[in-house]
């Protein structure tokens, strides 16, 4: 089904239950597809640590620079 945009913004709620339900619905601008309507599908859980072990961080990255720390509070 395709529909334009001033159609479904007025019926938006059908055309999100006809999706829900299988539907293919179409959103169209002067009936030019521009995107499809369809369910949400999680991606899943954000995996952690995926670059432990692939990078090195230096000991003194997080210690403060005195030329970066006199410019913003002076000497």
């Amino acid at each position: 089904m395709i529909v334009n945009i001033s159609e479904a913004k007025a019926n938006l709620s059908k055309l999100i239950d006809m999706a829900y339900h299988g539907e293919e619905v179409v959103i169209a601008k002067n009936n030019l597809p521009l995107v499809d309507l369809v369910v949400h599908k999680p991606k899943g859980k954000r995996i952690l640590g995926l670059l432990a072990g692939k990078i090195d961080i230096p000991e003194h990255f997080s210690d403060a620079d005195n030329d970066i720390d006199d410019m913003f509070y002076g000497d």
